[in-house]
C-alpha cells in the first residue's frame, strides 16, 4: 500500500512542466542506480568474506596456518622473554 506522503508527491510532481519532471526522473533514476550498485557490493562483500571463512576452515589451510605458527613459535617466544627481563630491569 502506498503511503499518503507518495501520492501528495506524485499530485506534486504532476503540477511540474515536462522539463522539470524528466529532469527529477533523471535524478530518481540516478539515485536508485546508485543504491542498487552499494547493494550489490555489499552482497558481493558478504559472499567473499562466506567463502574466505570457509577456506580457512579446510585442511590445507590449517596445516598452512599450522606450519607459520611453528616458524614463529621461536620470535614469539623471544618477545616474551625480552618482555619479562624489561620489566625486571
Amino acid at each position: 500500500m502506498m503511503s499518503p506522503h507518495l501520492h501528495e508527491i506524485e499530485r506534486s510532481i504532476g503540477t511540474l512542466s515536462l522539463e522539470e519532471q524528466e529532469w527529477l526522473l533523471e535524478r530518481i533514476s540516478g539515485q536508485v542506480e546508485h543504491k542498487k550498485q552499494l547493494l550489490n557490493k555489499f552482497a558481493d562483500a558478504e559472499y567473499i568474506a562466506e567463502q574466505i571463512a570457509q577456506m580457512a576452515e579446510g585442511p590445507e589451510i590449517q596445516a598452512e596456518i599450522a606450519a607459520i605458527n611453528q616458524e614463529f613459535i621461536v620470535t614469539e617466544m623471544d618477545g616474551l622473554v625480552r618482555e619479562r627481563f624489561s620489566k625486571i630491569a
